[in-house]
């Protein structure tokens, strides 16, 4: 097993914790971007320009990484997750990050209700790893379905505040798999890194 450390691009203690189960925890260092702002994607009408947009992000991500280290020579992994739905209306794309800081109840209260429930939507992972001998890319697709929100769970689901700082307002590690109804996909990829496309790509570089 290799023994190079690889920085870990990413504030997520959860991130932290699934790369752990692929290499030694000795082997991880942590530096977060320094800029935690984000492109957004407001102007993106179709899943591919979405898709291509969260990729951008994490190579951003490594970017700035790179820059506060200063070594060419680093192994640096980033990745960053969203939710994509679809509106029942019109069925147009929503995508749907972290709530905000100032009023998340309502707008997770909002989501859950118009997006979530007894519906399905989709998380995607964009992994970037960028190491001496190449970089991968790649993006990992699992979608979800909720059973039928009730206010009752839901108010319950937002008085534990574990929606704050989750893509899509939910923690499917935590107490945000009581809605899951099934799972179609990575289920490591929704709490945000897909380990078994890690592990590949990991593996290609010669890093286990």
């Amino acid at each position: 097993m290799s023994d190079v450390p690889i920085i870990l691009g990413s504030r997520s203690p959860q991130r932290r914790d699934l790369l752990a189960h692929l290499i030694r925890a000795s082997r991880i260092e942590i530096c977060p971007p320094r800029d935690s702002e984000e492109a957004g994607f407001e102007e993106l009408l179709t899943r591919d320009e979405i898709l291509n947009r969260v990729t951008e992000i994490a190579t951003r991500k490594v970017e700035q990484v790179r820059d506060q280290r200063n070594s060419p020579e680093a192994v640096i992994l980033c990745a960053d997750t969203t939710i994509i739905a679809t509106d029942p209306d019109d069925g147009a794309i929503a995508v749907l990050g972290q709530p905000p800081r100032s009023g998340w109840e309502e707008v997770v209260r909002r989501w859950f209700r118009r997006y979530y429930s007894e519906r399905v939507h989709e998380a995607v992972t964009a992994v970037v790893i960028s190491s001496p001998a190449g970089t991968r890319s790649f993006q990992v697709s699992t979608e979800v379905r909720f059973a039928a929100v009730t206010e009752k769970l839901l108010d319950w689901y937002i008085s534990t505040g574990e929606p704050c700082g989750k893509a899509g307002g939910y923690a499917l590690q935590g107490a945000g798999s009581c809605f899951v109804e099934s799972l179609k996909g990575s289920p490591s990829n929704v709490v945000g890194l897909p380990l078994r496309e890690t592990w590949r790509a990991l593996a290609s570089l010669e890093l286990l």
